[in-house]
This record gives structure tokens, C-alpha cells and sequence, in this order.
């Protein structure tokens, strides 16, 4: 895999009281050289910031970086009019945006913005079918008409521009398979990474699924989210007992995520504090500025 092929973010603050540091850090981040940020999208939580509203501001607002909601709440999403969301993003930045897509997790509280609820296995099928809709929406070409088990629609015109890549946050067995078939990466849950049980079990799930319908595996891209501390000094042990990334020093960091590349075919790295919420401005500049280029020349030897 070449450096460029090889993504680094970080994920964004995303309440309401975060917006000022959440746009000194994403236009430091595209200053620095980031590819891309990362939002959560939580709709029913009143004091979380619009996920694609604010992706849509902030792109506005930069020249290189793209936007992620890493990842999207598809429930409270229906397809068509995501894929209008995303196409439309798409256009307006020049391509700078990825389409994170997940089957909907909290329940409980989609439900409670009126959102009928699905069983886990309707729910990755809408998932599965709503990024091939989205899809069909892309790209230009006739109208579509769609009769699916969750989606419909009749004669609506395609967007003109093709639809961004899409990641997934999958989980469970089904869902997994859905990435590999459907989707053009993988988002580990739990910020599992390439040394965890179930990054080794569920990535086999997904390359099995992908040959089956004739793709090749290698396609379909694996994104962490990464989080832990960047220290002055190294670390004795950069992992806990349960074998977790703690965090290092800049040369431990550029260490273990060059092996990552190299040895374990990571596509790219989402960066978070050691408690799983947005980095501190100095620990960003300090990915950017020193880890990631260093990394981004190790690979490219």
C-alpha cells in the first residue's frame, strides 16, 4: 500500500458548546495536512450539533480535509434522501466527504424520535439495501425505480456526481458479510484494531463475503479509530494487560502504526484522546505535525 493510499483524521468535538474549538481544530487540521475529520451523529441528543449540517459548514469553511459521521444513524436517515445528502456534500467540496454508514445501535432512543423499530436482522438488511439505493441515486443515468423489502422509489432522477466511498461500522456476522458485498471499507467497533480477537475474527467475515459475490477483498478498505495519549517520553508498554493501545511517545507511535501498514494492511488511522473523545488542540498538532508525517514517509521507503 502506498503512503497516499493511507488515511489520518481525527474525530471532532460535536456539541453545541464545542463549536468554537471544533472549528479551530478542523482548520488546523486542514492547514496541517489531515485528510479527514470525524463526527458522531446522535440526532436524538438535543445538545449534539447536526452531524451533516455541521460537516456540510465545515467543508465550507476548508480547502483539503473531507467530512465523516463516523458513523451515520442510518434509521433516522432513510436512504434517498441521504443519498441527496451526500451527493450534494460531494459536489459542493469537490469530493471531499465519506458516507459512514451504520445499522443503528441506541434503540431505544431512535425510536423515541418516532422511528419504528426493526429486529437486528431487518435492520442490516435496510443497511445493505440502503447503501445499494444510495448508490443507484449516484452517478447519473435514467431515472430509478426501487421495490425493496425497506426502500421504494419510482422514477427519481440519479445525482449527476457518483456517490462518495462508503464505510461501515459493522459488528455482528450479517453485517459484516453486508461490507464485504456492498461496502468500500470497514470501521472496527469498539476501537478495536489489528491486534484485537475481534478485529481476527470479523475481517475474515468480511473478505469471505466479498469473494463470494466476486469482489476482491483486498478492495475493501480497514479504518480505526485509534485512540490513546501522545507522551513526552516513551512509554515502558505502549498496550494494557487486555492488550489495548495506550499510547507512546512519537517515535512509539510512528512505530506501531507504520507495522499496522506495512504488516497488518491498515488503510488508516481516526485519532481520539485516550478516553475515546476528541484530542486536545496540542495533542492534534502533535499527530499531524510529527506523527503522521513520519509515518506517512516510513511506508513510503
Amino acid at each position: 500500500m502506498s503512503a497516499s493510499d493511507v488515511v489520518f483524521g481525527f474525530g471532532a468535538h460535536s456539541g453545541f458548546e464545542d463549536l468554537p474549538e471544533l472549528l479551530r481544530m478542523v482548520q488546523q487540521a486542514d492547514r496541517d495536512g489531515l485528510d479527514l475529520f470525524s463526527l458522531s451523529d446522535h440526532p436524538y441528543l438535543g445538545e449534539r450539533l447536526d452531524a451533516y449540517a455541521t460537516i456540510g459548514f465545515l467543508l465550507g469553511g476548508t480547502r483539503h480535509i473531507a467530512g465523516l459521521a463516523n458513523v451515520t444513524n442510518l434509521p433516522t436517515r432513510p436512504a434517498p434522501m441521504l443519498a441527496r445528502t451526500v451527493t450534494s456534500l460531494s459536489a459542493l467540496s469537490n469530493g471531499r466527504v465519506v458516507l459512514g454508514m451504520g445499522a443503528g445501535g441506541l434503540w431505544d432512543r431512535i425510536t423515541d424520535m418516532g422511528v419504528p423499530r426493526q429486529t437486528p436482522g431487518d435492520a442490516v438488511n435496510a443497511f445493505e439495501e440502503a447503501i445499494v439505493l444510495i448508490r443507484k441515486l449516484s452517478g447519473g443515468g435514467a431515472p430509478v425505480t426501487h421495490e425493496g423489502r425497506h426502500y421504494r422509489v419510482r422514477a427519481i432522477e440519479p445525482a449527476p456526481v457518483a456517490a462518495p466511498p462508503v464505510w461501515t461500522g459493522s459488528n455482528g456476522p450479517k453485517s459484516l458479510a453486508a461490507t464485504g458485498r456492498v461496502a468500500d471499507g470497514w470501521i472496527p467497533g469498539h476501537a478495536a484494531d489489528w491486534r484485537s480477537e475481534r478485529y481476527r475474527a470479523s475481517r475474515p467475515v468480511i473478505d469471505e463475503a466479498a469473494a463470494a459475490v466476486g469482489r476482491d477483498p483486498r478492495e475493501i478498505r480497514t479504518i480505526y479509530n485509534f485512540p490513546g495519549r501522545i507522551t513526552d517520553r516513551p512509554l515502558p508498554a505502549t498496550r494494557d494487560h487486555d492488550g489495548r493501545w495506550i499510547g507512546g511517545s512519537v517515535g512509539q507511535w510512528v512505530e506501531e502504526l507504520t507495522e499496522a501498514v506495512l504488516e497488518h494492511d491498515a488503510s488508516g488511522f481516526v485519532l481520539f484522546s485516550a478516553g475515546h473523545g476528541a484530542p486536545d488542540l496540542t495533542t492534534l498538532a502533535r499527530w499531524a505535525q510529527e506523527i503522521v508525517p513520519s509515518v506517512r514517509e516510513a511506508i513510503a521507503k
